[in-house]
């Protein structure tokens, strides 16, 4: 039976992801956690008091701040305390900071505006909102890849292509290459009570050329899916109908 290999969340946008063993999925929300907060690249207009989405290209982010990948950052959830250790050779630093604090934001901000000086637009400011998702879609959705996808890209490119360059929440084994695609509308049940309704294909950006462990830009897969599939899909987004806890390597049922 297909099942859940692995279950990532990524509390700041654009940084290291976090392995979970495993989580609760709550209706009409995100994986808990999932994009607390995010680093404004210049004036974006955002309103903590009235949070609304906005597009990624408010944000530093892969698709254009491929650095990004080459630190290695982690948050912990009970102090909302980020570190983020610089691996560069010329750097190899490591600062920690308290994001609920005027102090630890500052902190961190003036670590960002050093390190990305050359693709600012303003200054950079952490954002954050209680209950608000920095999502790349309005919904409140869960980010599902196929495995088997991912490694029919490979064969596409070549070389074995890092999942996580897809950033999503839930890696599936067991489905077909690319039979996810067509599971729009359709209801997925995963562990013993969370349902989720499929609502959207996910459309591909150049998040993806970026290894995630080097921060190379030695990829294209947008324009390989082009190319090969006359699209530029992998993977789903699904809203939670129904909570429960899913834990890596939970059943995964398509109803």
């Amino acid at each position: 039976m297909p099942r859940i290999a692995a279950i990532y969340r990524y509390p700041i946008k654009g940084l290291t992801p976090e392995p979970l063993a495993r989580t609760a999925l709550i209706p009409g929300q995100t994986i808990p956690g999932d994009r607390l907060y995010a680093i404004e690249n210049g004036p974006s207009g955002f309103d903590p008091a009235a949070p609304g989405y906005l597009a990624k290209t408010h944000f530093l982010m892969l698709m254009k701040n491929e650095r990004l990948a080459t630190l290695r950052t982690s948050f912990d959830q009970d102090s909302h305390t980020l570190t983020i250790a610089d691996r560069s050779p010329q750097q190899g630093s490591e600062i920690s900071a308290d994001l609920r604090t005027a102090a630890g934001r500052l902190s961190i901000e003036k670590f960002f505006a050093a390190y990305c000086a050359s693709e600012l637009r303003g200054p950079p400011k952490i954002l954050h909102s209680e209950g608000h998702s920095f999502s790349d879609v309005a919904k409140k959705v869960v980010s599902i890849i196929n495995l088997a996808s991912v490694a029919a890209v490979g064969d596409m490119v070549g070389v074995p292509v890092n999942p996580l360059r897809f950033r999503a929440n839930l890696y599936v084994e067991g489905w077909p290459a690319w039979s996810e695609l067509d599971l729009v509308g359709k209801e997925l049940k995963a562990g013993l009570r969370a349902r989720l309704k499929v609502v959207k294909r996910i459309v591909r950006c150049a998040a993806t050329n970026v290894d995630p462990d080097t921060g190379l830009r030695d990829l294209n897969i947008p324009q390989t899916l082009m190319r090969n599939l006359d699209h530029a899909d992998c993977g789903i987004y699904a809203e939670v109908i129904e909570g429960g806890e899913v834990a890596a390597g939970d059943a995964i049922e398509i109803l």
